[in-house]
């Protein structure tokens, strides 16, 4: 039986069954003179078993040490290391999918619909985004869903709530810089007022402003508002 037969007999591409020769786990059958491997039963049968054991889940180091256990406890642990594996997989997938459930039913869904439940219960709290800064906060929170201490910053920041009122004001006088020189005197006032309006737990004083993130949020700014926050991060760490 040449290689393709066997193949088309196990349903498996010949260079599957090259790559089972090359891993060690199917011999290398007798070549005829011609220089064609000669397959036979045994190898249909050892090939099978390594179909089934595939389709199930297991690794190839794990096929082998199965094939090579008369007894069956290889393969034992392995079909119980794989069925722990799977249940915990399950457990994902229910929770993915009871989240997508909850997205699917929102009637407006957007872009960053889909950050987490805790950081979408913390926007929902805040106003309403007026102007480009505010959307621009916004879309900056939403940043926290990436960061390893989301949960910390987003309990800091419900622990530590800005007044709606006061929020909104200073995202419209930040707003009224955007076409204002970089001198304008109203820059320093609002400086003092936003580095006050921030949670000192939230406010770092090693703060790196020379970093490639925050000189592309301060290059999304116009010059004067850009401005005002290098003042703000520099009273808030002072």
């Amino acid at each position: 039986m040449r290689i393709g037969e066997l193949a088309g007999m196990i349903g498996l591409s010949t260079r599957a069954i090259r790559h089972y020769h090359h891993r060690g786990l199917l011999p290398e059958p007798d070549r005829l003179a011609n220089g064609y491997r000669e397959y036979g039963l045994r190898d249909v049968i050892l090939l099978a078993r390594i179909r089934r054991l595939t389709e199930l889940g297991l690794s190839l180091d794990e096929v082998r040490g199965a094939l090579s256990d008369e007894h069956g406890n290889d393969l034992r642990e392995a079909l119980i290391a794989l069925d722990s594996d799977l249940e915990k997989q399950e457990e994902v997938i229910r929770a993915r999918r009871a989240r997508l459930a909850d997205l699917i039913a929102q009637v407006e869904l957007r872009p960053d619909s889909t950050i987490s439940v805790e950081l979408a219960g913390l926007l929902a709290d805040l106003p309403a985004p007026h102007g480009e800064i505010g959307t621009l906060d916004r879309e900056l929170l939403a940043l926290l869903d990436i960061t390893p201490g989301r949960d910390e910053v987003v309990a800091m920041l419900r622990a530590n709530p800005i007044d709606p009122g006061v929020s909104a004001d200073l995202a419209r006088r930040l707003e009224e810089l955007s076409d204002a020189p970089v001198d304008d005197p109203r820059i320093t006032p609002l400086a003092h007022e936003i580095a006050r309006s921030i949670p000192v737990d939230l406010m770092p004083t090693d703060i790196d402003m020379d970093n490639s993130f925050a000189e592309a949020v301060l290059e999304s700014l116009k010059p004067a508002q850009a401005e005002m926050i290098r003042q703000a991060i520099r009273k808030g760490a002072t």
